[in-house]
């Protein structure tokens, strides 16, 4: 046996679970691929904003516990690349029982007149909220000073892509572009919005996951102190200031569904700036001249608009995470929780015996 865990996929997701892993079994030997670097793909190109929302009790459930386990990460290495925000929602004023509903508590949300923004309105019928617990991240950047204070406990493969998966009674067999084959007592498929990969497409499939083309344009106004994470509510779409970078990002839902990762980072399409700017002008048409840019990608996500983590053989050897639905940052510590309580369902003795 090569080792204890492999772990495919360098994203938020595959190395916040490398370091779920070895926090909870010290000891454990686990190695983390990626067919790129750390940190790219999906998690480069991610808003990383955290709210405290789901559209489920259990997406609730696990949004707070991953507020929770930011907090921590916080406390113990307070150089991530973190940033807390004040938060402001707007939505249909008739909504405001079901905004509460998919807000934890923790939000506090409260009536306000209005966004603190003067550029941003509020449409007739409408209504806005102030709230707590609002926080973004440079995901790319987490990731890698993540990986970094892993370095030593975890070895990480970057570059390298894996051609095969096994899974067997008692171990899976990982092959590699290298030619190498690594055999681990188990391994984790954290693969974003690649599903489609011949070495686990048919491993995958069942579980039903789409891929879905995200867009997030670059409002070129710099934010000020003080700025807040605005939500429209109603149409899924965020304005955020990105004080890292000097600039607004506006997140908008891309209609556009069955994209393939390969090709889909072909810029943003006259058809995706005119529905960023729609959705924007209704609430703030003083930035739509600035909304000519942005970023484009895609993720995965599942068949119940919840992320999914499951063994996908009847061992429990393999196990996936992941289909977050673009919410891969915000919900990586509880999805890394969730896979880590597969990947380690018996204590070290068990295992030993087996």
């Amino acid at each position: 046996m090569d080792v204890d865990v492999v772990v495919v996929g360098a994203g938020v997701i595959g190395c916040m679970t490398a370091h779920e892993v070895v926090t909870r079994r010290p000891g454990a030997s686990v190695v983390v691929l990626d067919q790129d670097t750390i940190g790219s793909g999906a998690s480069h190109r991610s808003a990383g904003l955290h709210f405290p929302r789901g559209a489920t009790e259990r997406v609730r459930r696990m949004a707070a516990r991953s507020q929770d386990a930011y907090t921590a990460l916080l406390a113990r290495y307070p150089d991530l690349p973190v940033r807390p925000l004040p938060m402001t929602v707007v939505a249909s004023a008739g909504r405001a029982a079901e905004l509460r509903a998919a807000y934890l508590p923790s939000a506090r949300l409260r009536p306000v007149p209005g966004p603190p923004d003067d550029r941003v309105l509020l449409p007739p019928g409408t209504a806005a909220w102030q709230g707590d617990g609002c926080q973004y991240a440079d995901v790319s950047a987490l990731t890698q000073l993540l990986a970094r204070r892993l370095r030593g406990r975890v070895a990480f493969h970057e570059g390298v892509r894996v051609t095969g998966v096994h899974p067997g009674e008692r171990a899976v067999e990982v092959v590699l572009s290298t030619g190498r084959t690594l055999t681990a007592k188990r391994a984790l498929l954290a693969p974003g919005p690649w599903l489609a990969a011949p070495a686990w497409q048919a491993l995958v499939a069942p579980l039903g996951a789409r891929v879905k083309k995200i867009v997030a344009m670059h409002v070129d106004v710099p934010p000020r102190d003080g700025d807040h994470a605005i939500v429209f509510h109603d149409e899924d779409a965020f304005l955020l200031p990105l004080h890292h970078r000097g600039h607004w990002l506006f997140s908008y839902t891309c209609p556009e569904w069955d994209v393939d990762p390969r090709t889909v980072t072909e810029g943003v399409s006259a058809r995706n700036l005119a529905e960023a700017r729609a959705v924007l002008g209704r609430y703030a048409p003083a930035l739509v001249g600035d909304c000519v840019s942005g970023r484009v990608f895609c993720d995965a996500y599942g068949p119940a608009h919840e992320p999914l983590v499951s063994a996908l053989d009847p061992h429990g050897r393999l196990v996936f995470a992941g289909a977050a639905g673009g919410s891969g940052y915000r919900l990586a510590p509880a999805l890394a929780a969730e896979a880590a309580d597969l990947l380690d369902p018996a204590p070290p003795a068990q295992e030993a015996q087996r």
